[in-house]
């Protein structure tokens, strides 16, 4: 089965994609990484995308539209892959996170847009979507969906497997007693947010920011007394908690401004993930996501990691394609009936869930297909039975 997966992270950087082909044998399922993209938002759509998050506020009329426009925004992306890596059986798609509902460190619920009838339109193949809600409505989180891909993958040596979007998030894997993931905190978020807000820029382009700034340690420390960083793994969070106004609601007593702004949050970053990863005595960490192409923030979690730090490429995975090849294995187990979150402690979901759940809804192949003949519908009611 070839499967396209189609994957926007919480930065809305670009819609990954990512072609891989699966085929089982012996209890065996071999993965081949076929082709791999990505589309650029327009600009226009994907400020309007990062103009309802928090802290703006929005309507509901702009939430119907966004669906509309980022569905038909997936649905040229998946056609515009398929032309260039030719045609496949079905379609995982991610969207795009919106909201993602956090209360006293439980997940109520994930709102991931860009409505997956426009893709089956735009390609004529069935689609798979909406994959964190039935994680969450088994009491989990939701959320890193990563866990199966990567125990399958390097489950065999103790790794943490560590991706670094807007929202970084580990999954470790080759523990006796099974698979712990959850979200660390911000990896690109509020650095993005105050490159954006006080040089006009997406990012901070290559650590260039925070290496010519020195951390504030006071502010600092203000910012790591976060309650929720002291809560245990599973965990999740997202840009609804990290938004664009987090560090001034935490730093109301502190100036923290120009390159030593970004220092902190550079700091901030990687102290976080860290603390998290030095608890499991992994023997090697494996990065992905945007934040890999910050050498600054990279060397710092160098330095703070107790394990050798690696990225997915070094490993044979494209790091910048690995959620979209995430999202693919995902769409062949839901097609093939299998959960998509492996088991972790006490025999819970890794991500908290009180059993790992097939996930993803189907919107079917529709378009092209022959039409069905008619027919008529007799009804009748219980007294006739």
């Amino acid at each position: 089965m070839r499967v396209l997966g189609l994957m926007s992270g919480t930065s809305a950087d670009a819609i990954d994609c990512a072609v891989a082909e699966f085929s089982e044998a012996g209890g065996r399922l071999d993965m081949r990484l076929l082709w791999h993209g990505e589309q650029p938002w327009d600009e226009g759509l994907r400020a309007r995308i990062l103009g309802v998050l928090p802290p703006a506020t929005s309507t509901v009329a702009d939430w119907c539209q966004l669906d509309t426009e980022i569905g038909q925004a997936f649905g040229a992306a998946a056609s515009a892959a398929i032309a260039e890596a030719g045609p496949v059986d079905l379609i995982a798609s991610h969207g795009q996170t919106l909201f993602h509902w956090v209360e006293n460190g439980k997940a109520r619920g994930s709102l991931q847009v860009g409505n997956p009838a426009w893709i089956q339109a735009a390609t004529g193949t069935p689609v798979v979507s909406d994959f964190r809600i039935a994680d969450i409505a088994a009491g989990g989180h939701g959320a890193p969906l990563t866990s199966t891909f990567d125990a399958m993958w390097l489950g065999e040596t103790p790794t943490a497997l560590l991706n670094l979007g807007g929202i970084a998030n580990v999954t470790v894997v080759g523990l006796s007693d099974g698979a712990l993931t959850g979200d660390t905190g911000p990896a690109n978020c509020l650095l993005d947010a105050a490159a954006h807000r006080f040089h006009g820029l997406p990012a901070d382009l290559g650590g260039a920011l925070a290496r010519a700034g020195r951390v504030d340690e006071r502010a600092l420390a203000i910012l790591l007394a976060d309650p929720f960083f002291a809560q245990p793994l599973p965990r999740s969070t997202g840009r609804e908690y990290f938004d664009g106004d987090y560090v001034a609601r935490r730093l109301v007593d502190v100036t923290l401004e120009g390159a030593d702004l970004f220092a902190t949050l550079t700091e901030l970053t990687a102290r976080t993930v860290a603390d998290v990863i030095n608890r499991a005595s992994v023997r090697r960490v494996v990065a992905s996501g945007g934040g890999i192409h910050n050498p600054f923030l990279m060397e710092r979690l160098a330095a703070l990691l107790e394990a050798p730090l690696l990225t997915a490429d070094e490993l044979g995975l494209p790091s910048d394609a690995k959620e979209a090849y995430v999202f693919a294995l995902l769409g062949y187990l839901s097609a093939t009936g299998r959960p998509g979150v492996v088991v972790g402690a006490g025999g819970r979901a890794a991500t908290g869930a009180t059993h790992p759940t097939v996930l993803g809804t189907l919107t079917p192949a529709g378009s092209g297909q022959p039409a069905a003949p008619a027919i008529t519908l007799a009804l009748h009611n219980q007294e006739e039975a």
